[in-house]
Formats: structure tokens, sequence, C-alpha cells
């Protein structure tokens, strides 16, 4: 088994260990039929027997959990433990022709069950699947929020930033709203659930504006290397940040709009 991406450091020697143990546990066991050979499958499950595990001899399998890509199995992989069991549902596909070597599921089991060193093998195999599958969420896993600062309450009239001060910090209002100041004319508003103060972070320049609590606000600090990191990470913080940005610049479009028709209206 290979998981799609990059792999941990420990992980090709895991796997060719891991590739290794199924032979070891059946040696001895006679397969259930001849092997089985098929051109290609978009769900194999649909063109295998039921109660019966395999052993790939040749080919190559992609794994799909819940229809997202996660790993896939090759040449010495056993296949099918999954039967039986109430899991997220595994779809294997197959692109070329794969070519599997089949034995009764219970026989297997009675067949490690026999010999203490087939039990500590399986043990292992299991365990090192496990290993390989819990580092794959922990790096896909996206990263959680821990602000160093905490949370803060404002009272209306507080400034939450002011023009000119260093960017160390982007901003969430949880609770709330605020203006937007710039030399000291409003220049926006700033609204629940709304990040703000990303652009000084982005541009590595002093604060363009200040914000001005309107109401009581309660506001998270995320400090800036951990938000750059999140907006890598994950695409629905980009995407905030986008609609925001964009929601700004329409009402700033409007407000020129508007300081430009008495001037037009003049002339």
């Amino acid at each position: 088994m290979y998981l799609l991406g990059e792999q941990p450091a420990y992980a090709d020697q895991l796997i060719n260990r891991l590739q290794g143990i199924p032979a070891q546990l059946l040696e001895g066991l006679t397969p259930s039929a001849p092997p089985i050979e098929i051109k290609g499958s978009d769900d194999l499950a649909e063109d295998l027997p039921e109660q019966h595990l395999f052993v790939i001899e040749s080919g190559l399998l992609h794994a799909l959990v819940d229809e997202r890509p996660l790993f896939y199995m090759q040449e010495g992989d056993l296949l099918g433990l999954r039967q039986g069991i109430e899991l997220p549902l595994c779809r294997y596909r197959s692109d070329e022709s794969i070519r599997l070597v089949p034995y009764a599921r219970s026989a297997v089991f009675r067949h490690i069950h026999a010999d203490q060193r087939r039990q500590e093998l399986f043990t292992q195999y299991l365990i090192g699947q496990t290993a390989l599958l819990s580092d794959a969420l922990a790096r896909l896993k996206q990263p959680e929020i821990h602000p160093t600062t905490g949370f803060q309450h404002f009272a209306a009239g507080e400034e939450l930033i002011r023009q000119g001060d260093d960017a160390d910090n982007v901003f969430i209002i949880i609770e709330g709203h605020a203006d937007a100041l710039v030399d000291g004319q409003k220049v926006g508003d700033v609204q629940r659930d709304e990040i703000f103060g990303a652009m000084a972070v982005f541009t590595q320049e002093k604060r363009s504006a200040t914000v001005v609590a309107t109401v009581a606000c309660t506001v998270m600090l995320i400090p800036k290397d951990q938000f750059l990191s999140l907006m890598h990470s994950n695409p629905k913080i980009a995407h905030s940040l986008i609609e925001s940005m964009a929601r700004r610049i329409d009402l700033l479009n409007k407000e020129v709009t508007q300081l430009r028709m008495p001037l037009t209206a003049s002339a």
C-alpha cells in the first residue's frame, strides 16, 4: 500500500516490510481457485467473489474512500480485509489488467491463528497500515487556530487597530461590528465573522486604516505567521478573505462615484 502524495520519511522502509508479510502469512496455504485476471474495473468488488481474500500478483489498484483517492495497492498486498465491517465505502479501481490469487477468507484466518508467529506478523501488518493511514490523516488535517493573544473585548468607540501601527496579527470579529477609518474619514465597515487586518500582513507595511468598534466587540487575533500558513492550507479562509476585500472595493467604488457626481454636475 502506498499513500497518495508526499510520503513521510519512514514510509518507504515500512511499506517495503509490509509488502512481504502477506506471502509469509499464506505460506503453506493452498489458494481456493486459480488466479483471477481482470482487464480493468471501475469497482473491483463487483467482479470478485465474496468471502475471499486476494493477494495482488500483478497490477495496481487505486483505492477511493468516500470517492476520495487515498492510496493505491500493488503487488504483494492483501485485498479484502474490509469485508464484514461497517466502514466508510472503499472502492477499488483498476485502469489496467490486474491478476489476483484468491484464498477462502475463513481458511486464511484459521491458518493465521494456528501459528503464533503468523499471528504476530498479522498484527504487525495491521498496525503498520494503520500507522501509514494515521500519518496521512495528520498531514491532511487542516491546522487548528490557536491564537497566542486569544480573544479580546472592546467597548464601543475603542480602537481595534490603529493606522500606522505594525501588522503583527490578523483579526476576526466574533461579536459586534466596527468602522474602518483612514485619516479620520470612514471608508468602510467591518461585520461579524469578517477577516480584517490582512492586507498589511501581505504587503508587510504599516496599518493603512484604523478600525473602531461601533458597538461592544469580541475579536479573535491570529498571529500573522499562522494566518499565512492557514491561507495555504485552507481554501475557505482564502475565499472568505477575497469576498471581504471584494465587498470593500465595491463600497469604495460607490463612494468614489458619489464624490464625482457633484463635480460632473457643476461642470
